[in-house]
């Protein structure tokens, strides 16, 4: 089973960080001690552009979990249909070759859920496999990778497209100017982007196929109990409320070198056989600590940092724009490997082991 391709889709309305700061300074300034700080939090974040799903002025008259709800369903099917149809025009395909759908979001919620409208929209099969995925957070673009793998692995001949839609400007809250939210505010980004993972079967994925990208060799999931502390929302009135804790970049130290060991040596392999690494954008504190605890040479995370600065951190979409980037401008050498992984929500982590 392949990576057949990568789509991605941005909302039309691009800011510069400074830009973003300061409207939102100018909104808050009167619930603020000190003003200042919002500006000195974001040059921390490491971005400096970020699309966003309305202009900056109508964010100051949407508020409620209502409104900011129906604007997120409106805006999720929108983006998702422009990802969808960019995978599969990369590799020739359309929605009647897809056999399952998995949906992977965090900043909205709906029922019918996203995947369900757009089969409305778009000519997928009315046998269609659906799998909403909600509450993963930032790990859901490397756990859909591997659960569409999964589902590929028992249907070799078919097709699954993972879709991940995240609009994260439309959880900012009015009513709480805390450290974590105006970090938040700061480093999160809206964005989609659509994965076809072909089974090996399919004629994508038949070897000395053009347009195939890596092979999924293997993928592991990893739960690290009683950390639920870490990093979520709580979900009110108001919406989403972002729980974030400064640890953040404490257990990807603990803990992400001993997974990734552990994991590849279960496949025969050592950090030695990787030629490269496809990693979330979470933030510079955590690219920094992932650099840190694999002992990765220079610009080994560049196209993770380079996502980071042009659309911020996009939830469960950013890997997966990660992924895209790579795909497209620095594809591996074939034979060679790469790890794609990310963390999120429990909290937990999720490695995918590929071979170009």
């Amino acid at each position: 089973m392949r990576i057949a391709s990568v789509g991605t889709a941005y909302p039309p309305h691009r800011y510069s960080q400074a830009a973003i700061s300061e409207a939102l300074t100018a909104r808050w300034q009167d619930r603020m001690e000190e003003p200042r700080l919002i500006n000195r939090l974001f040059v921390n974040c490491g971005v400096e552009f970020r699309n966003l799903v309305f202009p900056l002025h109508i964010y100051e008259n949407l508020s409620g979990f209502g409104p900011t709800n129906d604007a997120w369903i409106i805006a999720a099917v929108e983006l998702g249909e422009k990802a969808i149809t960019a995978a599969l025009c990369r590799v020739g395909l359309t929605p009647a070759d897809i056999s399952a759908i998995f949906f992977a979001s965090v900043t909205g919620i709906a029922s019918p859920t996203i995947d369900a409208r757009l089969i409305n929209l778009m000519p997928f099969p009315t046998s269609i496999k659906r799998t909403p995925i909600f509450g993963l957070g930032c790990v859901a673009g490397a756990a859909g990778i591997s659960r569409a793998s999964d589902y590929v692995r028992a249907f070799p001949n078919q097709y699954a497209l993972l879709l991940s839609v995240e609009l994260c400007s439309l959880t900012w809250q009015d009513n709480d100017q805390s450290i974590a939210n105006l970090i938040s505010c700061g480093l999160f980004g809206d964005g989609a982007a659509a994965v076809i993972v072909a089974g090996s079967e399919t004629p994508i994925a038949k070897k000395g196929c053009p347009c195939a990208g890596p092979q999924v060799l293997d993928t592991r999931s990893t739960f690290y109990r009683h950390t639920e502390h870490i990093m979520g929302w709580d979900i009110g009135d108001m919406g989403f409320k972002i729980v974030l804790s400064p640890d953040v970049p404490k257990v990807v130290n603990e803990h992400l070198r001993g997974n990734v060991e552990a994991f590849l040596s279960d496949n025969d392999l050592t950090l030695d056989d990787i030629s490269s690494y496809i990693f979330h954008s979470g933030g510079p504190k955590v690219l920094e600590a992932m650099e840190n605890t694999l002992d990765l040479p220079a610009n080994a995370l560049e196209p993770s940092w380079r996502s980071l600065r042009e659309v911020g951190n996009l939830s469960a979409a950013s890997v997966l724009a990660v992924l895209e980037d790579v795909l497209v401008n620095s594809p591996g050498k074939p034979g060679t490997y790469s790890i794609l992984a990310a963390m999120g929500p429990a909290f937990c982590s999720e490695l995918v082991l590929l071979k170009w």
